[in-house]
């Protein structure tokens, strides 16, 4: 019966144990998460810092490394032995050794690996073929110093990292999405990495930058050394063939031309851009020709292609490695110095394994020759020894008087290889070549020890060696560039028609029965001014309700300074009537705006949009009044000083008025629009940047000359582009001499010609040289006096000479088509130019904004005084009057005076 209770108990027990035991659905789900995770970003997604590779690329490398034996592989046979060590299906291998093919590094590759430009993919891993290349062999693969550890089946050993002696990762980037977080690191020079990890080891910060294999124009200004936050704006490079013909010749990185095509196609039927057709002549090298259609600017079309196609791409960069068996997040500059350290530690055990094989070497070479020239395998206790334990006592005892000459001591199985040495090796033992070779080693010993003592120096002409070895045809791809954005409304093409319904106060592209306003684009904003002196800004659509009594109606430009608006207004509570002048620079969108007093019933009496500030003469007529000798009078705009939209204007009267009419249209009164160019962006602007060009107005052009000799007369628009091959830009002036010298390809001669620039068509081009094979323009000077130092070959001997010529005392001015004259009557070796005297442009200093009031006439809408909306703006002129009838005046209740 006790037996039974205790049984009992024993299995209650048993059973609590379980329930303690037992773990919850969410517990197990949590770890295996935690496991998946893991597994993902440590063997899948995120390379590893030190020889910058994923699990799957370094399996394919040393099954490359594993077959290879010179000659080419099938890609098949290499994968099939890469599932060896990767446990995972052949079409992921087959993907992934593609990528490392297409990268041109490590692989050397034989038949259709695919384009990854034209995005045209591989053919089957049994139609093309692989093998390592020479730089590969060279810098990833060393069994000595390679990590081991077992396959995932425990059959075959892999390496845990390659022992790569070069930043691979910065240079063939990588990209891998993971579980909780990605990677994304953006390619880099060959040459340039390897210029900045000798830097590193000089103690020189390095300050990289991305290049990629697609070519185009980076800007990497906001790069932020890769990290999480910075950015990278790619762009295609796109030329002007002529006034109808574009090329794209590169592409940026990440797209394919297929991609790039398909988004200019989108582009054009959204209305974009206007295209007439594009075709694909892309075979080596890329070449997308775009025809436009008739009327379309080029340089408008590649600002649109810019910022509505994929022709400029932006990239963030993520750079995240596994470091330590952990995922980390750092810059590129700070990968690449651990790279070239770890490099340098790389070199270093190369090195002392090297040493250790030499010391060896030496120290058998040393043991033999003892042993033979003693004659120790003579020697009776050595032939008598019955074992191998006997042999090992009496070499020891032999040996003994020479210890000191070996670097360590001597074992048994070093005894065991001299008896192992086969007595007819003994017998032509030459000890005069055993000492040469021994020589030799003890040299190539020392020269290893002064590696290790100046490591340092050993790395640094390990970087320049693979450079000088690899470096051919590595050089950097993408020009780097700074961007000036551009604004998409500027650019978009009027692909909409707007609408608009006065009295309803309705606006948009689909009332097509209604007041028809202008084209735009439908990304356009509109601008709205309604008669209650209210104005609003809203987005082009179908149909919008701004509020009813519509008077104006027009496009919104963004921070344009020029258009200024002209408004007449009477106030509400008051009745007295206020004249202004003011732009609309930044607003919000779809908020209301009041441009008066802000008083209810307040009304507009008159307006006008004026796109260049011009200030128009109006008459005003007043309604009858008793107190009124004159009820009309004329008012002109321009003794209106330009404020802000919200500045009240001056009172032009307090009595009703009847009606105002326009008198007279108005002329500008800004001055000319200041122009700059930005050489690094190569663009025009109104900023104050770069090179000033001078003031515009009207049709003023700019004049650019070529190097090739041709010139160009543009307009003055700020989306303008210019070649990088200009080598002179300015304020074109039809009056000014130039002087060029010239080499004509005909009479194998140098000549000078002074002219001036003809007035040709905006967009013509016109060669101002010989357009002779060979002929080429040496220099271009608008200055009044050049100076030229000119290197000769005199007489029939050719004694070099040097003289100093001042161009303008050699030729007359001339017509532009002339030849000129020769620069001199001998060889002309060189051409330098010495002076340009010319009177100075001055560039215009920053004009300061004056806070001004008129105490007769303005009124503020609160206590301070705004300034002028527009800086070029003169101020409010005063007026000395004087007062012969007390009759035509009036004091307002605010004492304020009221001239008529």
């Amino acid at each position: 019966m006790s037996e039974d209770l205790s049984n009992n108990d024993t299995s209650e027990n048993k059973e609590d144990k379980k329930l303690h035991n037992v773990t919850s659905l969410g517990g197990l789900y949590e770890n295996w998460f935690l496991d998946y995770a893991s597994y993902v970003i440590l063997d899948r997604a995120v390379p590893h810092l030190h020889d910058g590779l994923k699990p799957v690329q370094r399996r394919i490398l040393h099954s490359l490394k594993e077959m290879d034996d010179g000659r080419f592989n099938k890609a098949a046979n290499v994968i099939g032995n890469t599932m060896k060590y990767h446990p995972h299906g052949d079409a992921s291998i087959g993907d992934a050794m593609v990528q490392i093919g297409q990268k041109n590094l490590l692989i050397d590759c034989q038949g259709n690996w695919g384009d990854p430009v034209t995005g045209d993919s591989a053919a089957a891993p049994r139609y093309i073929e692989a093998r390592l290349s020479k730089f590969a062999n060279e810098v990833v693969f060393n069994p000595d110093t390679t990590e081991w550890q077992a396959s995932y089946d425990g059959r075959n050993k892999e390496p845990i990292t390659l022992p790569v002696k070069f930043p691979l990762l910065l240079a063939q980037g990588a990209e891998g999405i993971a579980v909780g977080l990605a990677t994304k690191i953006l390619p880099h020079n060959f040459i340039e990495l390897i210029n900045a990890s000798i830097g590193v080891l000089q103690d020189i910060k390095p300050n990289l930058v991305p290049d990629f294999f697609t070519g185009g124009m980076a800007d990497c200004s906001a790069y932020n050394e890769g990290q999480r936050g910075g950015r990278v704006r790619v762009r295609a490079k796109i030329t002007e063939r002529d006034k109808k013909t574009l090329a794209i010749t590169e592409i940026p990185f990440g797209t394919t031309t297929g991609s790039l095509i398909d988004s200019v196609i989108s582009a054009n039927d959204k209305g974009k851009i206007k295209i007439k057709k594009i075709e694909d002549n892309t075979a080596r090298d890329v070449e997308i020709i775009i025809h436009l259609a008739p009327g379309i600017s080029p340089d408008v079309t590649i600002d649109a292609l810019y910022a509505f196609t994929d022709c400029e791409v932006s990239i963030s960069p993520n750079t995240c490695v596994i470091q330590n068996d952990k995922p980390r997040f750092m810059s590129v500059n700070d990968m690449l110095t651990e790279s070239t350290h770890y490099t340098k530690e790389l070199l270093k055990q190369e090195l002392q394994i090297r040493l250790k094989e030499l010391m060896e070497k030496i120290f058998f070479s040393s043991l033999l020759k003892i042993f033979i020239q003693e004659g120790m395998y003579k020697h009776p206790d050595y032939e008598g020894a019955g074992n191998f334990e006997g042999v090992v006592e009496v070499l020891n005892r032999l040996f003994t008087p020479f210890f000191s000459q070996f670097y360590r001591e001597i074992l048994a199985e070093d005894y065991k290889r001299l008896i192992d040495k086969p007595m007819s090796s003994i017998t032509r033992f030459d000890v005069k070549k055993a000492d040469e070779q021994m020589k030799a080693i003890e040299a190539e010993i020392k020269e290893v020890k002064h590696h290790l003592k100046h490591l340092n120096d050993y790395a640094i002409a390990w970087f320049q060696k693979l450079k000088d070895k690899y470096g051919k045809d590595r050089e950097r791809k993408t020009e780097l560039r700074t961007f000036d954005k551009v604004e998409a409304a500027q650019v978009a093409l009027a692909n909409v028609k707007l609408y608009v319904n006065k009295v309803d106060g309705f606006i948009g592209s689909g009332l097509k029965k209604d007041e028809f306003v202008c084209d735009c684009s439908d990304i356009d904003e509109i601008i709205v001014f309604r008669a209650d002196g209210k104005c609003i800004i809203t987005k082009v659509q179908d149909k919008v309700f701004v509020g009813k009594e519509i008077e104006h109606v027009a496009v919104f430009k963004k921070n344009d300074e020029r258009t200024v608006y002209n408004m007449v207004y009477k106030d509400g509570q008051s009745g007295v009537s206020y004249i202004k002048r003011f732009s609309v620079v930044g607003v919000t969108r779809d908020k209301e705006y009041d441009l008066t007093k802000g008083t209810k019933g307040s009304k507009m009496l008159y307006f006008s949009a004026n796109p260049n500030g011009e200030a128009e003469v109006v008459n005003i007529q007043l309604k009858p009044h008793s107190k009124l000798r004159k009820v009309q009078f004329d008012e002109d705009f321009a003794t209106i000083a330009i404020k802000g939209r919200n500045s009240m204007g001056n009172i032009i009267t307090k009595y009703p008025v009847k009606k105002i009419s326009l008198k007279s249209k108005g002329v500008s009164t800004l001055s000319g629009r200041k122009i700059w160019y930005d050489a690094i962006l190569k663009r025009l602007n109104a900023d104050g940047r770069g090179k000033y060009l001078g003031e515009f107005d009207g049709d003023d052009r700019i004049l650019t000359v070529l190097n090739n000799g041709i010139y160009e007369l543009t307009s003055f628009d700020l989306n303008n582009h210019f070649d990088d091959k200009m080598t002179l830009i300015e304020k074109y002036d039809p009056e000014k001499v130039y002087s060029v010298v010239h080499y004509d390809g005909k009479s194998k001669n140098y000549m000078v010609k002074r002219f001036m620039f003809e007035n040709t068509a905006i967009g013509k081009q016109t060669s101002i040289i010989s357009e002779e094979s060979g002929s080429k323009m040496t220099l271009i000077s608008g200055a009044s006096q050049i100076m030229v130092k000119v290197d000769q070959l005199k007489g029939k001997t050719e004694i070099p000479e040097t003289i100093e010529v001042e161009l303008s005392a050699l030729i007359d001015v001339k017509g532009m088509k002339a030849m000129g004259n020769r620069l001199s009557q001998h060889t002309v070796k060189s051409i330098v130019l010495l002076a340009e005297i010319n009177p100075v442009v001055e560039e215009p200093e920053p004009e300061v904004e004056e806070e001004q009031i008129s105490k007769a006439s303005e009124i503020s809408q609160d206590e301070s005084v705004e300034p002028p909306a527009n800086p070029t703006e003169q101020p409010h002129k005063k007026v000395d009057f004087e007062i012969t009838n007390p009759d035509d005046i009036d004091i307002d209740d605010d004492g304020q005076l009221d001239l008529f």
